[in-house]
């Protein structure tokens, strides 16, 4: 095969030899790929610059040899833009890291991932703003991303009873299924959305791409959202993602030290 040129988000960068790196890039056209940057991690190489983590970047690539691993060779590299700006704290920090994690997780490999880069750049390019609040962006990556992989929950309506307002409703994390207060108690099920709540769920899943964070919620919706999030895409891992638990030692997401400020 000849030389191909593509544009992608660089998830991940394992150092290999004394200068060499294996990029985990994420593409629209080919899904998550495995990119050989020989050299790459000397200060004076061409591809340095277009190689690090969270750089968007233009690859000219060249099939391997060994077509079974799939391995692709850069051959130039020219940097378009970043998200290293990122680290301003600890918090935004281990949000990139888990959707970054979860992405790789998705098994994304050889094909077409539009809709999943294009809502990973965007989360990660509303958390270099730094006017919305983390939690926020990850509970919207979560919904949506889980949406975009064929997990999109009913939410027309209860599946019970066929109704579509109330105080409180249950999402089912396991199968997706939108309850009321009634039949959640039929089925002993705890109700974890409020009105706010379910109203963000709705807007997230359902919306268009360009309008994704044009809704508010109270603080107490808030809270309800983003546990009610995490559950339902954690149901759908088939493995547990170890930025999670670095999140959940920050005490700004701990319910205990929480509960001690209030």
């Amino acid at each position: 095969m000849d030389d191909f040129v593509i544009k992608g988000l660089v998830l991940q960068e394992i150092e290999y030899g004394e200068a060499d790196r294996i990029l985990k890039v994420l593409t629209a056209e080919k899904g998550l790929i495995s990119v050989f940057a020989k050299n790459s991690m000397r200060l004076t190489n061409h591809l340095f610059a277009a190689c690090g983590f969270l750089c968007y970047s233009e690859f000219v690539l060249r099939p391997g040899r060994n077509t079974e691993e799939r391995m692709y060779n850069a051959v130039e590299a020219g940097y378009e833009t970043d998200f290293r700006n990122i680290s301003y704290s600890f918090e935004a920090q281990g949000v990139a890291m888990y959707m970054v994690e979860f992405t790789l997780a998705l098994s994304l490999g050889e094909q077409p991932a539009e809709a999943e880069l294009r809502l990973l750049m965007n989360c990660l390019y509303k958390i270099c703003q730094q006017k919305t609040d983390p939690k926020l962006v990850k509970a919207v990556f979560e919904l949506r991303m889980s949406c975009v992989c064929g997990f999109q929950p009913q939410l027309l309506c209860c599946q019970g009873c066929g109704v579509y307002d109330g105080e409180r409703f249950c999402l089912d994390t396991e199968d997706g299924r939108l309850l009321c207060e009634s039949c959640a108690a039929k089925e002993e099920k705890a109700c974890n959305l409020d009105k706010g709540a379910l109203f963000a769920v709705r807007y997230i899943c359902l919306t268009e791409d360009k309008k994704l964070f044009g809704f508010r919620i109270s603080a107490a919706s808030a809270g309800l959202l983003f546990a009610a999030a995490e559950q339902y895409a954690l149901a759908h891992m088939d493995r547990p993602l170890n930025s999670l638990k670095f999140l959940r030692s920050l005490s700004a997401w701990d319910p205990d030290q929480q509960s001690k400020k209030d």
